[in-house]
């Protein structure tokens, strides 16, 4: 009896395989490992930097004022900065308008070239194609758009609308207008693009359903194709909504934050305290700010959305 109990009792797992068994699970950590810390390194050591330079005086060609200087750059923004208060509203004019619109016509554009007609890839590729111009080029070309001597206004005074010599980017009542044109033509694709991969998985058999119980192209597109593409627009908005808050080399380019200062966003004015007045210390505590704006207004937006929630 003891021995055939002894027979039946299953035999322990070594302790090598235990340990073998272990090494697996850690395998993928330890091969993200080197580009975490890397990654770590590079977003970390410029955020924290930012934060430290935002608590002092810092200009390199006034080095005997540097020093701590606790929060009085902010108290400075807030209180005895009015072009800070300017340039924001500037920026939610500016990201407000480029968003609203570069979705508008990204969703016209995405449901045109989701239908099936003759040349439908070359159409694709010609509305996709701005996005792949780099913005320091697609200000370029702009500026030459743009230009008072060869650019549209010349031609248009050609056909004996305008005078020659208009600039639309010096004049206060055109250029935001101008401006605004420029950054659709590059930032409607981004929409399209987006907005396109999520159209393809819409089920056929939905709008085949909805066409047999009498439901108008108005009525599809309202009830079966915005309440799936949500999550998209939310997501596709947020992103460029961050991407025209920060926008800086468009407008630098074209306008430089003029004429008058009546194009200079935020993170323009940034750039220019920092790169041309040499003033890091009071740069980084408007960076500081504009981060703290940025990170609860998409906290807010997301929650309002209810992104990733069920659609009803």
């Amino acid at each position: 009896m003891a021995q055939a109990a002894a027979v039946a009792k299953p035999p322990a797992p070594p302790r090598r395989r235990r340990r073998a068994s272990a090494t697996p699970r850690r395998l993928p950590y330890l091969l993200i490992g080197p580009a975490a810390l890397l990654m770590l390194g590079f977003i970390a050591y410029p955020v924290i930097s930012v934060f430290y330079y935002s608590l002092q005086d810092y200009n390199p060609t006034k080095p005997w004022r540097n020093g701590f200087a606790g929060l009085d750059n902010f108290v400075k923004i807030f209180t005895d900065d009015p072009q800070f208060w300017d340039t924001l509203v500037f920026s939610a004019k500016w990201v407000f308008v480029e968003v609203g619109l570069q979705l508008l016509f990204g969703l016209a554009l995405a449901l045109i070239v989701n239908q099936t007609f003759v040349g439908r890839g070359i159409g694709r590729a010609l509305v996709f194609s701005p996005w792949a111009v780099s913005g320091v080029l697609t200000s370029a070309i702009w500026v030459l758009l743009y230009n008072s001597q060869t650019g549209i206004t010349r031609y248009l005074a050609d056909m004996g609308i305008g005078s020659y010599g208009t600039s639309w980017l010096s004049d206060t009542s055109t250029v935001f207008s101008a401006a605004v044109v420029a950054d659709l033509w590059r930032g409607v694709p981004f929409f399209a693009i987006l907005i396109l991969a999520d159209l393809q998985s819409v089920s056929k058999d939905l709008y085949e359903a909805a066409e047999v119980d009498g439901a108008s192209r108005i009525k599809q597109f309202w009830h079966i194709t915005l309440p799936h593409l949500k999550d998209a627009i939310i997501l596709s908005t947020l992103l460029r909504a961050v991407w025209e808050f920060n926008n800086v080399d468009l407008l630098y380019t074209l306008t430089g934050g003029g004429p008058a200062g009546e194009t200079t966003t935020l993170p323009l004015y940034i750039a220019n305290t920092s790169v041309d007045a040499h003033n890091f210390g009071y740069a980084s505590a408007l960076t500081t700010v504009a981060f703290a704006i940025l990170l609860f207004c998409s906290i807010v937006y997301l929650r309002l959305s209810k992104f990733g929630g069920e659609n009803k």
